[in-house]
């Protein structure tokens, strides 16, 4: 089977900066990998290369069997990567339902001025999207909160927003950064409880970046560790957890049956 999401060898500098070095791996569909590593590792560059942010100098990037190295962030959007950053970015001023609107901008297929005079097509296509919106908002448990302004709502609440404006963009991949930051331990469980959900119910595959190793370990399919740019570890999460090299690079010292008997 090939893969859904195919990176080769990519490179990138800065000038002189060795910020990705040689990193290939792949993610097949409905796939969840997660990428772990200490701070400046690389991870963020990482994911801004898949997304269209920067363009790697070297080696080249791959959506089902489709070259996107080159192309532009709008476009690999279109294509079906969605991601959501750490910080959050929704309109404050606008409902959760709006805001959730505004991930469909893309496929909506009625022109500015059948909007701006309100015609048969531009009501239809707003009717349609409207609809995905609210099955998302069904699917993430917002019902509560579908006509409140998201600046009024809890972080946790807008974090789920967050989630779901980059559901409304039907993704193929979904590139998730830190998802957790910031969240209480119920709201972590039941992020996680989303994530799967949307792996088995959607077929949509998801990379993440965290921190919690907890969650990672318990949540991804198979683990990817970066540590100055490299991929040192690529594996099951059982497997990647007791690998002496990432205990080294991310944890720091080395595991335990590896330290002397008389330690």
């Amino acid at each position: 089977m090939s893969a859904l999401l195919e990176l080769r060898n990519i490179g990138l500098s800065f000038a002189g900066l060795r910020a990705l070095d040689e990193v290939s791996l792949h993610v097949n569909q409905g796939q969840l990998l997660a990428v772990i590593g200490p701070n400046g590792a690389g991870k963020s560059s990482l994911f801004n290369c898949v997304s269209g942010l920067y363009r790697p100098t070297e080696g080249s990037i791959w959506l089902s069997g489709q070259d996107i190295t080159r192309e532009p962030a709008h476009r690999i959007a279109a294509l079906g990567i969605a991601r959501v950053f750490q910080n959050l970015a929704l309109f404050d001023n606008l409902s959760t339902l709006d805001n959730l609107m505004v991930g469909r901008h893309h496929v909506i297929a009625s022109s500015w001025w059948q909007d701006l005079l309100g015609l048969p097509p531009s009501l239809r296509e707003e009717r349609r999207h409207r609809a995905r919106a609210e099955d998302i908002i069904d699917f993430l448990n917002l019902e509560a909160f579908r006509y409140y302004p998201v600046g009024m709502l809890p972080y946790g609440v807008r974090k789920r927003i967050e989630l779901g404006r980059a559901l409304c963009m039907d993704p193929q991949l979904l590139l998730l950064d830190e998802p957790a930051a910031g969240l209480n331990q119920e709201e972590t469980e039941d992020l996680a409880a989303y994530l799967l959900d949307i792996r088995a119910e959607l077929n949509t595959a998801i990379v993440l970046i965290e921190h919690e190793l907890s969650f990672v370990m318990d949540l991804a399919d198979e683990v990817v560790v970066l540590d100055f740019g490299k991929k040192i570890a690529h594996g099951l999460p059982a497997a990647v957890r007791n690998d002496p090299a990432v205990i080294e690079a991310y944890i720091g010292g080395v595991p335990a049956e590896a330290e002397p008997a008389d330690a």
